[in-house]
């Protein structure tokens, strides 16, 4: 047989080499319904979040958490309303905002969205976390609770995650998180009227239970001390 690609699953019945057969039954689309965690909830965007995450966005420079996003960062309250009643009207994107327990309020939002239910290949992205919520518990909870909606209750096969080249917080967040590297795609967009290359990341059917039983183990109660911090990074439950 010729040389082959390395890592591509192959029929080895075929000639010419094929893929392997798969369960073709379209996966079903996500629903705009909340999604409740334990330290986090994850609520349908709705422009009535628009004030709490307005004023959860003060207090940072301009670009500190917008820069590689296709919108924002967003001078008034009212500029930030009209984003969101769009943003929420879309089905792809499917946004939800993220309402940490410690806060009370809506701190950033989430999507699902890259939908191809034929394929059973699904997105997460469009990430937003307001400074209060980086790098929190709640933070990791809010992707973890879609994630796991995606490849547990609607049985994608793969999950993926893009993001700029250059945004090295989000790809150590897909790293992170257990997504493989799979190349980036040279000049792909325009945002913002910059040039935009994206890095691409997945997680797949087979290798989903192992990333979902490391950051269900992070999560868990006994991680946490009674400062508020883990015990343990979420890489030593992947090691």
């Amino acid at each position: 047989m010729q040389d082959l690609p390395p890592g591509i699953p192959v029929d080895p019945e075929t000639d010419p080499p094929l893929g392997p057969t798969v369960d073709t039954t379209p996966r079903p689309l996500p629903a705009r319904v909340p999604h409740r965690g334990v330290s986090v909830d994850l609520e349908p965007l709705h422009v009535r979040h628009a004030t709490e995450l307005f004023r959860a966005a003060q207090g940072q420079p301009a670009d500190a958490s917008w820069a590689y996003l296709g919108a924002g960062p967003f001078a008034t309250e009212a500029a930030m309303r009209s984003h969101v009643a769009a943003f929420a009207a879309t089905h792809d994107p499917m946004a939800w905002a993220i309402r940490p327990h410690v806060t009370g309020t809506a701190d950033g939002w989430l999507t699902l969205m890259e939908m191809f239910p034929a394929h059973a290949h699904i997105e997460i992205g469009n990430i937003w976390f307001s400074p209060r919520m980086q790098r929190s518990r709640a933070a990791t909870e809010a992707m973890f609770l879609l994630m796991r909606h995606a490849m547990d209750d609607l049985g994608y096969r793969r999950l993926t995650w893009k993001c700029n080249a250059l945004n090295m917080p989000s790809r150590h967040a897909a790293d992170r998180l257990g997504f493989t590297y799979e190349g980036t795609l040279r000049d792909l967009l325009v945002v913002k009227g910059r040039q935009r290359s994206t890095a691409w990341f997945s997680i797949l059917a087979d290798e989903w239970p192992s990333r979902r039983d490391a950051i269900a183990g992070w999560l868990d109660a006994p991680n946490w001390g009674p400062d508020g911090r883990p015990r343990r990074g979420l890489a030593t439950f992947r090691a």
